[in-house]
């Protein structure tokens, strides 16, 4: 399962804080335990001791806050044991796994075997190439438009989005540019960049935004962006963004940390 490994790394660092709020609550907690019991639909508290009475000492209402820390400790307990257990088991299962253990088998076959061989599933240069051979109708651009080329000889509208393109395509990252999407409710758009994830094998898309100082332009930014989100397609997750003004440019240092991130 793409992403099994990072959900539960993810996990893993949950119960770690769950576990350590236990551990310190249970620091604090008093010695011995509760035991309720029910007369005529009245519940009534006992405090266990060590050494003390086999069913409890009987806890007056001026006691109340000590049967409460009681069974604080007694939740506090359980959990660390839960927690403590699904630890165990999560790394166990981290140590060993790995997401693309299946695509190594084959791979480490001789290549002459490899041409006989139908894999499972495709290998993700197979899948990446498939899916980067896709056809699709890109924007027109305006006549009065200015002839912006990137390196790889593709056309843009921007020299920011030049900047973007050369970089995706001088670190071997695969992309298409302004790859038409549907969002519902909205219509269709043309994302700048849209790639495909190794990790979650979906669709990731750039849209990078120039003229924010544009209060025009800025709102029907947000609007779209706002679209996506109704689409279930959220920023730091399949949506990277990028902004401009005429005084705050486009920061390669920018494009360098969300590629790491999101892209590598």
């Amino acid at each position: 399962m793409a992403g099994l490994r990072k959900m539960l790394l993810q996990e893993q660092g949950r119960l770690e804080k769950i576990l350590q709020k236990s551990s310190e609550q249970l620091k604090a907690a008093p010695p011995g335990k509760l035991r309720l019991s029910s007369s005529n639909k009245c519940v009534q508290y006992y405090y266990c001791e060590p050494g003390g009475k086999k069913n409890g000492q009987y806890l007056p209402r001026e006691k109340e806050k000590l049967a409460y820390r009681l069974a604080q400790k007694s939740y506090d307990e359980k959990i660390m044991k839960l927690a403590e257990r699904r630890l165990s088991q999560i790394r166990k299962i981290t140590e060993d796994y790995d997401e693309e253990e299946i695509e190594k088998i084959f791979l480490t076959e001789h290549p002459e075997r490899q041409k006989m061989i139908k894999p499972v599933e495709p290998v993700w240069e197979q899948q990446l190439s498939k899916w980067a051979a896709e056809d699709y109708k890109r924007k027109e651009f305006r006549e009065d438009m200015p002839v912006i080329l990137t390196e790889k000889g593709e056309r843009v509208r921007s020299k920011s989005e030049k900047i973007l393109a050369d970089y995706f395509y001088q670190n071997g990252i695969l992309y298409k540019y302004e790859c038409p999407l549907h969002l519902k409710h909205f219509g269709t758009v043309h994302p700048d960049f849209t790639f495909l994830s190794r990790k979650t094998k979906q669709e990731i898309y750039w849209e990078h935004d120039g003229m924010m100082d544009d209060p025009v332009y800025a709102q029907n930014a947000i609007r779209k962006i706002q679209a996506y989100q109704e689409n279930d397609i959220y920023p730091g997750e399949r949506l990277i963004l990028t902004f401009e003004t005429r005084k705050l440019v486009l920061d390669t240092r920018t494009i360098e940390r969300l590629t790491y991130r999101y892209l590598l």
